[in-house]
């Protein structure tokens, strides 16, 4: 399950699922026991968590939710010791431990709340999304380390290209006028 799939609706509480598209909206189901299903319509405010960011100091004016998920994972796995009805000042040290120069005036303690219910959501639900995380960036890093190696390959193939057709080309020249001369003998 990619962030992009998964989508948080202003007003209620808890994730959800996208299912499909609508004349009028989109159908979402939540992300826990019950399944519940309703359609989000266009006056409904729906934010995929693809799209959501935490605001920071530093040189990049924010971080993907995504990668504050992974760093949440790599540090402390799926399950971490904060919950949404943990005091302000141990929400505040946890969302440091992770993002470490995000934004105090920015990131409020309700959006410090969401992070923590929505790392605990997906991971109690969707725990192959973390292990699929961590496996495709070590893949993605290999994958990276051999097209740095094939480029250079890749780049000298399109010129042997170019000296095959223009080889070709002569020869095509070459040997119109002398299958001509032959069919007249």
């Amino acid at each position: 399950m990619d962030l992009k799939d998964i989508a948080a609706v202003s007003g209620k509480s808890g994730l959800y699922k996208v299912l499909k598209p609508t004349r009028n909206g989109v159908i979402l189901e939540s992300i826990d026991e019950q399944k519940t299903k309703f359609i989000a319509n266009a006056n409904t405010r729906v934010s995929l968590l693809k799209e959501i960011s935490i605001y920071t100091d530093g040189k990049e004016a924010s971080v993907p939710l995504e990668d504050v998920f992974s760093r949440i994972f790599e540090k402390y796995g799926k399950t971490i010791d904060v919950s949404g009805k943990s005091s302000p000042a141990e929400l505040q040290k946890f969302v440091e431990s992770v993002v470490p120069d995000y934004d105090k005036e920015k990131v409020y303690q309700s959006d410090m709340k969401k992070l923590v219910v929505w790392y605990t959501t997906i991971s109690t639900y969707f725990p192959e999304r973390f292990t699929a995380a961590s496996s495709s960036e070590s893949a993605s890093a290999e994958t990276s380390e051999v097209k740095e190696e094939a480029e250079p390959v890749k780049a000298a193939k399109p010129k042997a290209k170019a000296a095959k057709e223009k080889v070709t080309d002569k020869e095509e020249k070459e040997a119109k006028p002398k299958a001509k001369t032959a069919k007249k003998a």
